[in-house]
């Protein structure tokens, strides 16, 4: 370790993020033949395989996987120490990470990638789908960004007011949920109530690791529950399955109205009051004062303006 090289370290963090020689060299700008080498001289610096070839991949081994949390954590000092005090975007190459739950995508990257685009043409962003350890991710600094789905209403136990500690938030849309069904839907013949909200099947569609929508929470309060037919994750199939079905749709507003005037769909209120939940910018405090940080909050932000 005497003349150790800490851009092995790099070499190292990036593929236990992408756990492929070929991803992992497209996203440094490196051959894959220069990757490789350099996890060979990690292999023999750490003695220890780290990485096994799998059908799949490449999957991590329990050393790699022990190594991964300090190699995070020096390279985020790292950054800090040599990071310019003065953030020029026209000349930057910085990489952001962030998670986000689905319906965040169209709701938010149209609204601040093209000024981010003509503003710093060599940045980059690095987007996975929002889930179970995202908050952790965020807290241990291996995100740049969350974009999470939390709720207003005091009945909810996803309540904003349960952001951790360690972590910034910023408001950046208020959403609702919606009942969406097929055109011809017996329902429509009926006057609509919870109770005829309850008589049908549901198709469940499950976004950004949220197991429990609050309308479940607040219908268990009341001892009663949705009778759930399917539970899915793709938004574009349940919209299909429900317009070939008398199942009901329950899904966020935004997404929902966007794309009902292209289907054989019709919404309806959902039959229960409840205040509306709403989608929050997250980051770790520990990037409050990072100026491309601060960049690129005000970026998203300024974007989101003129739909609060």
């Amino acid at each position: 370790m005497k003349n150790f090289d800490i851009n092995l370290l790099r070499i190292l963090h990036v593929l236990l993020e992408e756990q492929s020689v070929t991803a992992a060299a497209a996203r440094l700008h490196l051959s894959q033949s220069a990757v490789s080498k350099q996890l060979a001289k990690l292999r023999e610096t750490f003695a220890d395989p780290l990485f096994e070839r799998t059908p799949y991949g490449l999957r991590p081994t329990p050393k790699a996987l022990s190594l991964s949390d300090s190699v995070s954590d020096i390279l985020q000092q790292v950054n800090q120490l040599t990071r310019a005090e003065i953030f020029d975007p026209a000349q930057s190459q910085r990489q952001f990470h962030i998670d986000l739950v689905e319906t965040a995508y169209s709701l938010t990257y149209p609204r601040f990638m093209p000024q981010l685009l003509q503003q710093a043409p060599d940045i980059s962003l690095t987007s996975k789908t929002w889930n179970d350890d995202s908050l952790q991710r965020l807290i241990r600094c291996e995100i740049d960004f969350g974009i999470g789905i939390f709720e207003w209403d005091e009945r909810s136990s996803s309540h904003y007011r349960h952001v951790p500690p360690s972590l910034n938030y910023i408001e950046l849309a208020r959403d609702y949920p919606v009942c969406l069904m097929r055109k011809d839907h017996p329902a429509l013949n009926e006057l609509w109530s919870l109770d005829v909200f309850l008589k049908y099947r549901h198709l469940q569609v499950s976004i950004g690791g949220l197991k429990r929508w609050l309308l479940d929470e607040i219908l268990a309060l009341d001892h009663k529950q949705l009778d759930n037919a399917v539970n899915m994750t793709d938004f574009y199939a349940a919209i299909k399955l429900c317009e070939q079905s008398d199942l009901f749709m329950c899904y966020p507003s935004v997404s929902a109205l966007a794309m009902i005037e292209y289907t054989d769909l019709v919404s309806r209120p959902i039959p229960i009051e409840l205040e509306p939940g709403g989608y929050l910018l997250l980051w770790n405090k520990h990037f409050d004062l990072d100026p491309s940080h601060q960049w690129l909050r005000q970026l998203i932000t300024h974007g989101m303006d003129l739909i609060k």
